[in-house]
């Protein structure tokens, strides 16, 4: 009995292993194949067009060259990717309840909505300048509507995914609009929640960099850090201000993933 128990422990690590072993690869090779391609094309699309394209190793020396210079550009752009986004956050997250509350609501701040997603951040810029001064303060706004619409139809549509069964139990208690809210409808609209800060959090910054390159007076921000470089013809400067822009958004959505694994465990919405 003794040898059947060990003899089946014996059996069961190495299975284990190789289970996690597969889950690994399965979770990080397509990422990884992905890239290799992507940089792939780009050298060889840089080795033949090297005045439009600069090659890996040249961005890849002005990037480690250039380094500190790099994050003190970055960390301009992200003191005013995230209070916009914050801020975004907030105000579609507030919209979204009185929307899930009011019809009316719903029909008079949708179009709204839907009107800011798609004018040009060109005709906004000068506004927004004019009133709130040559700062940070536009640039923070600008992030903000970037970031809103898309924060405000997955906060609308995650208030909205509450179950209806469960919906009614709460108005058979004689449940409170803001009871009802709390304890069923926020929580069941956290996987929405998460998922639009996937998309927002990360388009921020590049958002923030596009509000620098637009808004009037601008002297700081990988966005201006960019656009300098590309007006001096300095394309490996450039793509290594554009890499650092990607690795800032790689790196928030990492951890807002971590975040979302851990609350939406601890919620009982993964097992």
């Amino acid at each position: 009995m003794g040898c059947s128990v060990s003899c089946g422990h014996g059996y069961e690590r190495p299975s284990l292993r190789r289970a996690t072993d597969h889950l690994r690869l399965a979770t990080w090779a397509p990422p990884l194949v992905a890239f290799g391609v992507v940089l792939l094309v780009w050298e060889l699309l840089a080795t033949h067009e090297r005045f439009l394209l600069p090659t890996l190793g040249q961005v890849g020396a002005d990037l480690t060259g250039h380094l500190g210079t790099l994050l003190a550009y970055g960390g301009a752009t992200l003191a005013e990717a995230l209070p916009g986004v914050a801020i975004s956050y907030a105000v579609a997250l507030l919209l979204a309840v009185g929307m899930d509350q009011s019809r009316l609501l719903t029909r008079a701040v949708l179009p709204l909505a839907v009107a800011l997603n798609v004018s040009p951040l060109l005709a906004i810029a000068p506004t927004l300048t004019l009133f709130l001064g040559l700062g940070r303060a536009p640039k923070i706004v600008m992030t903000a509507i970037i970031t809103f619409f898309p924060a405000l139809i997955n906060a609308l549509a995650g208030l909205r995914s509450a179950d209806p069964k469960a919906l009614e139990v709460f108005q058979s208690l004689s449940a409170s609009r803001w009871e009802t809210l709390w304890r069923l409808q926020l929580p069941a609209s956290l996987p929405y929640l998460f998922a639009a800060a996937r998309v927002v959090v990360p388009l921020s910054v590049v958002g923030a960099a596009i509000a620098e390159m637009v808004a009037q007076g601008s002297s700081s921000g990988l966005g201006v850090f960019i656009e300098q470089q590309s007006a001096d013809a300095q394309l490996g400067y450039a793509w290594a201000g554009i890499v650092t822009l990607a690795v800032f958004g790689l790196v928030l959505t990492a951890l807002i993933v971590v975040v979302e694994d851990r609350v939406l465990r601890w919620r009982g919405f993964k097992q």
